[in-house]
């Protein structure tokens, strides 16, 4: 936590100002919404996305109020697809505090949500770039479709890497990748300058979610949802899809079985944990990210030395280690 603690503070006076935005643009005369929405944005998360739009930003030139804009519509965006998520998984806590759909229930959440989007496409337009307005779009419709797609690997019982791979490039590195797209354009730079840095933002994204995803496997109270969580939704992800075509079948079959006829017991569920882990699931996670980093380094080294290129560095490294 501490590399992103040293990022917050070297972008304090940018963050400030996002987070100005955001309250400003979100502010209405409606009492229940102004409250719902002030408690929401109490409790802020990491905030990586707009970091990414920041960094980016300062990597190709200058941060502006177009930058400013872009990071608040990316992070409402977001918070909107964690709102409406929510209501879908029927979580009842997020960062330790109860969930909008747990304290005014779903209509209210869904409404809220709803009102997310609208101003996140509201602050896209106040920076007059119409890529950036298109990138938006365009990533509401990547977020639906990763989920989409998550549905259908369940349903249809996907047990291969190729489907878990093309859903979390939807389901979250869509957002990674437009965070440095949109600060990029927001600053003033060319695509053939920060297409690289497009690709590099998708490898982090998709480290993100493995790593999100490696947590489903240990209890951590910080994470604000129980081990096997996922595995319960009928979600395979992973470290347990590497056991599942790498073990021998005799003990893999019978852990596809078990997934196939769904809604598992908790003693079933520890069974595929422990199975994933016995079998090289976790270690194999880890080594994906771990390569991806090596290929996202290869990409950065092609851009001059600055303070922004060593945060990206650092952000990469966090999204690894961290431990929530």
């Amino acid at each position: 936590m501490e590399q992103l603690e040293k990022i917050q503070s070297y972008l304090g006076a940018e963050l400030k100002e996002m987070n100005r935005i955001i309250s400003s643009t979100l502010h209405t005369p409606n009492e229940l919404m102004n409250s719902i929405v002030t408690s929401y944005l109490e409790k802020k998360g990491k905030q990586i996305r707009p970091i990414l739009v920041i960094l980016s930003a300062k990597l190709f030139g200058n941060v502006n109020e177009d930058v400013l804009q872009a990071g608040a519509a990316l992070e409402m965006l977001h918070n909107a697809s964690l709102i409406h998520d929510d209501i879908v998984d029927e979580t009842s806590l997020r960062r330790g505090l109860p969930t909008i759909n747990a304290t005014w229930g779903n209509h209210i959440a869904v409404l809220v949500g709803d009102y997310f989007v609208s101003n996140a496409l509201a602050a896209g337009i106040k920076t007059g770039h119409l890529t950036i307005i298109s990138a938006l779009s365009a990533l509401g419709k990547e977020l639906s479709l990763g989920e989409i797609d998550q549905i259908c690997n369940v349903r249809e019982h996907h047990f291969d890497e190729q489907s878990y791979f093309m859903m979390i490039r939807k389901k979250t590195a869509s957002l990674f990748l437009n965070c440095v797209k949109m600060g990029a354009e927001a600053a003033g730079a060319t695509p053939d300058e920060y297409s690289p840095m497009v690709q590099y933002a998708e490898l982090l994204g998709l480290c993100f979610q493995i790593k999100d995803d490696i947590f489903d496997y240990f209890p951590n109270p910080q994470i604000g949802k129980p081990t096997g969580n996922d595995l319960r939704e009928g979600k395979v992800t992973l470290p347990l899809l590497y056991a599942l075509n790498n073990a021998p079948e005799e003990y893999s079959s019978p852990m596809k079985d078990m997934l196939v006829k769904g809604d598992l017991d908790t003693d079933e569920i520890n069974t595929l944990i422990e199975f994933a882990k016995d079998n090289g699931g976790i270690d194999y996670a880890f080594e994906v990210m771990r390569n991806m980093q090596k290929e996202a380094d290869s990409i950065i080294d092609r851009y001059p030395d600055s303070e922004s290129k060593k945060c990206f560095k650092e952000i990469f490294e966090f999204i690894i280690s961290r431990d929530f």
